[in-house]
């Protein structure tokens, strides 16, 4: 829990509030700790749409509430995933 409330934080806060994540401040991070995960990441059109669907309340930044839920999401991807290929991730696994 730690290593992903410290995800958050090093990228909040760049470009103005330190609670929340800006637009780039998201891409920043897709980038950088999932890009392996997400692929295109980097993708204008997908950055879009993922801060779009994380912005639940139409602020313009992404709150820790709301990247929860990313978490989440890709979480529930990577069980989905490793069930389908009879994958059993026993082991730490660290991006």
């Amino acid at each position: 829990m730690a290593l992903l409330i410290a995800a958050f934080y090093k990228y909040s806060g760049k470009e103005g509030d330190k609670t929340t994540l800006s637009k780039g401040e998201l891409k920043d991070m897709l980038t950088a700790e999932l890009g392996d995960i997400l692929g295109k990441s980097s993708d204008k059109a997908a950055v879009d749409k993922i801060f779009k669907d994380l912005d639940a309340n139409a602020d313009g930044t992404v709150d820790f509430k709301e990247y929860v839920t990313l978490v989440a999401c890709i979480t529930m991807l990577c069980n989905d995933f490793s069930q389908k290929n009879n994958l059993v991730l026993t082991e730490r696994v660290y991006l």
